[in-house]
Parts: structure tokens; C-alpha cells; sequence
């Protein structure tokens, strides 16, 4: 089954781009959570983890 995925997608003209672009939206995505994660205010992340235990 994987040999005719395989040849069917070799057939595909400009197929060697998707798993270019798919790795830049998939490092992107995490670079950017990454930094809005270490750009978020100790106070408000400090609040946030009180709200269950009110």
C-alpha cells in the first residue's frame, strides 16, 4: 500500500515542497509560543494559576 502512495506521489509535480513548508509553519507555530510564553507578565501567570483554587 505504501509503494502506490509513494509513486503517486512522485508523480506530483513541486511535491518535495510541502514538507519544506509544513516544517516552517510547524517551527514557527513553537518559536512563537515559545516567545509569547516568555513574554508573559510573572503577575498575570501568577493570577491565572490562582483562579482554580477561588
Amino acid at each position: 500500500m505504501f509503494e502506490q502512495i509513494k509513486h503517486n506521489m512522485e508523480t506530483i509535480d513541486g511535491v518535495s515542497i510541502y514538507p519544506i513548508f509544513t516544517l516552517v509553519i510547524f517551527f514557527t507555530f513553537f518559536v512563537g509560543l515559545g516567545v509569547w510564553a516568555f513574554s508573559y507578565k510573572k503577575e498575570k501567570l501568577d493570577e491565572l494559576g490562582d483562579l482554580p483554587l477561588q
